[in-house]
């Protein structure tokens, strides 16, 4: 029979376990949660890493409190970014306020906030004459690189949907060409981008180079000797655009393959676009994330137009 032990909660006597294995624990919380496999996925490795540390450090459950848990996020600190400690710790949060509904343990965590974001560099989007440049630099050099690059300047696609993107994913939609997208946070490819003719044509160009391909190949893969034919990574695509960049005099911190789709945005609302358009095309969940690309704009016109150099002719 499973021991247990009682504390007090909140005024109330609660039946804590103290010998159900934590993986136990994880699994049974696990199956309470209605989310999607990739997130069950996500919390089991969050959660392992938590009482990973529990017990590499000496503590045991039962005798666990809000201190530990402000020690654990001071550790997690200390190697990842706020924005990553904050994941990390909503997942514990979570785990916490089920084992308290379900009389294991008090929830220790709650209250327990996120780090702030710290003042770190912001991705930047390109001028429209660096995009032309940058085109022009792969269009000289490589029709995969080429076509990679214009593909995400031309929908916003991330670097994980270029590589998950296979060759029948290029299809139609009524009489409108499309790619579908296995998004973010997504089990399935339910999106699309529109490929308009400027968009593909270079996809096509680069197609009729690779003999015998069946739709289920990866629309884009590695030209290198050892892996040959595969499916490119995350890695290989940010390096891509990194080489890009830099060639073109755009090497800073701040300008990566995520500028690129950062450019998509900022350049639609230039050219009239809407936020609700921003939103549809680059697939953001929430629309406040779109926003974040008018604070670009701003600070674009901030720059180009800055008051400061009327003082240069005052005195």
């Amino acid at each position: 029979m499973e021991s247990r032990e009682i504390v007090t909660v909140k005024g109330q006597d609660v039946t804590v376990g103290t010998s159900k294995d934590w993986r136990g624990l994880v699994a049974d919380f696990i199956a309470a949660q209605d989310v999607r496999e990739s997130s069950r996925s996500l919390y089991t490795r969050t959660l392992s890493l938590y009482f990973e540390w529990v017990f590499r450090t000496g503590r045991t459950l039962s005798d666990l409190s809000r201190t530990d848990i402000l020690a654990y996020k001071d550790e997690l600190l200390e190697t990842l970014s706020p924005l990553t400690t904050g994941s990390y710790l909503q997942v514990v949060r979570k785990f916490y306020e089920w084992a308290e509904s379900e009389k294991y343990y008090p929830n220790i965590a709650k209250g327990v906030k996120s780090p702030k974001k710290k003042n770190q560099f912001k991705k930047q989007h390109l001028s429209e004459g660096k995009s032309k440049e940058l085109l022009e630099h792969f269009q000289s050099i490589s029709l995969r690189d080429y076509a990679i690059v214009n593909l995400i300047l031309r929908t916003g696609l991330r670097t994980i949907e270029v590589v998950r993107a296979n060759v029948e994913d290029v299809s139609f939609m009524g009489e409108q060409r499309i790619l579908r997208v296995w998004g973010k946070g997504r089990d399935d490819k339910s999106d699309f981008v529109v490929l308009t003719e400027k968009a593909y044509r270079p996809i096509k160009d680069y197609l009729s180079t690779r003999k015998g391909i069946k739709g289920s190949d990866p629309l884009f893969v590695s030209n290198s000797r050892q892996n040959k034919g595969e499916r490119l990574t995350t890695r290989s695509i940010s390096g891509i655009c990194k080489e890009g960049l830099t060639a073109i005099g755009l090497d800073g911190k701040e300008f990566t393959a995520h500028s690129l789709r950062h450019t998509t945005a900022t350049t639609l609302l230039k050219h009239g676009a809407t936020l609700y358009d921003i939103q549809n095309v680059l697939r953001h969940t929430n629309p406040a994330t779109s926003e974040i690309y008018l604070e670009s704009i701003k600070t674009e016109q901030r720059l180009a137009q800055a008051p400061e150099a009327r003082l240069d002719g005052a005195f």
